[in-house]
């Protein structure tokens, strides 16, 4: 045992300043990249490198020379493949390191609103509703643990309160933003006009046009709830996790606004109650708004 702490002080004793200010450097980086990439699908590109470098020690351990020599040549070739799948995370990055908001958290995750989510969900499904029987054509993605930056900088930004009227009126045949799709993000309109990615499922009914496969486009890469209101019929339908359910009445829909905003409310009360903090406790809340 004297011999173990005689090492172990021998160790430390070696540590160098530098070592410490390059260790912390290190984290830094580290916890700045999980940052950046936790709440998009990058994140499950790292989990799989991850993996294949464990699989790739264990291989070495093992004395598995086939499977070690391929696990090599997939971690050699890691980085140029890790430049090419990050390209949009690694070009956010320099534009934050560039304007010195890299370290600033606000900058990584969409602003908390203390938002009241039923009355969100309820301005929602009347303008849902509204437009629905008036035949306009609607496109509106309801933002959740995946950030959408990407798709957000194709359209205009807005951010501004829900609101039934303002939605109705995004929509309106005619405007210049009306065909694109809108992103809400808790109780905020972030954008709108945006452009969707298609989906590539080629069994879809030709009886779906852009709208519908935007809408699963959107839903196959992200886990946002795309809501479509058809033009031709006022069918409305809902887009999530690469599947499409269609023919959503009153009842329907309004327990999935709920289940979402319910969802939405849980996830947001530690950050919630940090901004307030933050904030010094001086953050007004949004009155209530009743709608017969």
């Amino acid at each position: 045992m004297k011999e173990f702490f005689q090492s172990v002080w021998q160790l430390l004793t070696q540590i160098r300043v530098l070592d410490l200010l390059d260790i912390a450097l290190l984290a830094v980086l580290i916890y700045q990249l999980i940052k950046l990439t936790r709440e998009t699908r990058a994140s499950q590109v790292l989990k799989g490198f991850a993996i294949v470098l464990i699989v790739s020690q264990v291989s070495k351990w093992l004395h598995l020379d086939g499977l070690a020599q391929l696990m090599s040549y997939i971690m050699n070739s890691g980085v140029v493949v890790l430049v090419i799948l990050f390209q949009p995370e690694l070009r956010r990055a320099l534009e934050r390191l560039g304007a010195g908001t890299f370290l600033d958290s606000s900058t990584l995750r969409a602003v908390a609103h203390e938002t009241d989510g039923g009355y969100v969900a309820a301005e929602l499904q009347h303008a849902i509703q509204d437009m629905a029987k008036s035949r306009i054509g609607a496109l509106i993605v309801l933002q959740r643990t995946n950030t959408l930056e990407s798709i957000i900088e194709s359209g205009t930004v807005i951010d501004a309160q829900v609101s039934r009227e303002l939605i109705e009126n995004i929509f309106v045949p005619n405007t210049p933003l009306h065909d694109g799709a809108t992103i809400i993000n808790g109780g905020r309109i972030v954008a709108a006009g945006c452009f969707l990615p298609l989906t590539s499922n080629i069994d879809l009914s030709h009886e779906l046009g852009t709208r519908h496969r935007s809408a699963l486009g959107m839903s196959e890469h992200t886990d946002a709830l795309v809501i479509v209101v058809s033009e031709e019929t006022g069918i409305i339908s809902v887009a999530e996790g690469g599947k499409l359910r269609r023919y959503m009445d009153q009842y329907s829909l309004s327990e999935l606004l709920g289940s979402v905003y319910h969802e939405q409310e849980t996830r947001g009360i530690n950050l919630g109650a940090l901004l307030k903090r933050r904030n010094g406790g001086n953050g007004k809340k949004q009155q209530k708004q009743s709608d017969d």
